[in-house]
């Protein structure tokens, strides 16, 4: 039970790490666009894959936001957004980490 929720809250992190990639690349096109130019905000994807080992968070793609442009202020609060279930996700895997541990020790005694 606890290598599912580890598999799980690590496969989050991963999914977590990669939203944060693509707020990155949206500001990085925007300003090389230019203060005048265009550029449509690419929005992170993400699906639930059931696996033998567990239900895993997968970084599906990204889709592009047509009609709006990259906000600065807008991807902040994403990479902030990110960050925080970064974090969330980081705390539940070191959770699973400990009973994992407790576990192994009971075994032992």
């Amino acid at each position: 039970m606890s290598v599912d929720l580890l598999a799980t809250a690590a496969s989050a992190m991963d999914a977590q790490r990669a939203a944060m990639d693509v707020a990155a690349r949206n500001v990085a096109a925007a300003e090389a666009a230019g203060p005048g130019a265009a550029y449509p905000r690419a929005v992170p994807q993400f699906r639930i894959v059931e696996s033998p080992r567990g239900s895993m968070v997968e970084f599906a793609g990204t889709r592009s936001e047509r009609g709006t442009n990259v906000d600065i202020l807008t991807e902040m609060i994403a990479v902030m957004n990110a960050s925080r279930s970064y974090e969330s996700d980081a705390a539940i895997f070191t959770a699973g980490k400990r009973l994992a541990e407790r576990t192994i020790e009971l075994g032992r005694v």
